[in-house]
């Protein structure tokens, strides 16, 4: 009975060793510059180069030359500090991160220094950095690790997952991960803690989630843009990508007080209209 059941069992293992899935191999770091991680599947997704300039965002000249002065020296493997750039909203925060990386990966590259690339990771999967940062670990590149609009809105989990990987346990921070996060707060709060939890335990998740943001080496603080400001960004945009109309700053006002604030995002967006109603395609 046995050796009649062995050929089957054996027809029945090669079967459903055909079906089983490959295991995951290893992120192939070489096929693009950008990267988005998956948490959930730990696997890494390419993203086609970021195509904004970084001479075209206009109004933020000394945030754009700090930011990529600490880029610069993290790519050429010297030391350099974790960033968080942190201000209102609509500022560029996270375009001049993509920008200047883009900028920097694309120079003449050194032939002793390792290729630069950029993983954007998720607000929500700050707990799984840690483990990421150990996976980047063991690769010869060096990487920009962006988050978005990081708050920590979950509690003190995600800030102690995000000082762990900052910090590295037993083996230290990884040499060749550059950790950026934009906010709209500076000390990364959330918009309220859960008072079941009593005043104690509230303020100690208040304590560790403060305490994250005194992990990041720079901050670069993005204020709110002056009428100025924004009037010489419409007018740069324009210039650009030779956009001409008589009334520019009037209606790039009036564009101002429908939208009920200034920054280089109302300023973009002033720019789409106004290319659309002339005709106009632009890059972005």
């Amino acid at each position: 009975m046995t050796s009649d059941l062995k050929p089957v069992l054996e027809r029945i293992a090669e079967a459903l060793e055909r079906l089983a899935p490959a295991p995951p191999s290893g992120p192939d770091f070489a096929s693009a510059r950008l990267f988005r991680h998956d948490a959930a599947l730990r696997v890494f997704r390419s993203a086609p180069d970021y195509p904004l300039v970084l001479d075209s965002l206009v109004g933020v000249d000394r945030q754009k030359e700090r930011f990529l002065e600490n880029l610069r020296r993290f790519a050429q493997g010297l030391p350099a500090n974790h960033v968080l750039l942190w201000g209102v909203r609509g500022t560029g925060k996270s375009s001049i991160a993509k920008a200047a990386f883009m900028a920097v990966a694309t120079d003449a590259p050194n032939p002793k220094s390792p290729d630069l690339k950029l993983v954007e990771v998720d607000r929500d999967e700050i707990t799984a950095l840690p483990d990421l940062f150990d996976t980047l670990r063991q690769h010869s590149e060096r990487f920009l690790v962006l988050c978005d609009d990081l708050s920590f809105e979950e509690g003190a989990d995600a800030a102690k997952a995000l000082k762990s990987a900052l910090e590295g346990g037993v083996s230290g921070p990884p040499a060749n991960v550059l950790f950026v996060a934009t906010s709209n707060r500076r000390h990364l709060m959330p918009r309220g803690h859960d008072e079941a939890r009593g005043l104690i335990a509230t303020a100690e998740d208040a304590e560790e989630e403060i305490s994250v943001s005194d992990r990041f080496g720079l901050w670069i603080g993005f204020p709110p843009m002056d009428q100025a400001t924004y009037l010489a960004a419409v007018t740069a945009y324009a210039k650009r990508h030779d956009l001409q109309i008589d009334n520019l700053e009037r209606r790039a006002l009036q564009w101002v007080q429908l939208r009920g604030g200034r920054s280089g995002r109302v300023a973009w967006q002033f720019i789409r209209d106004l290319a659309g109603e002339l005709g106009r395609t632009l890059p972005l």
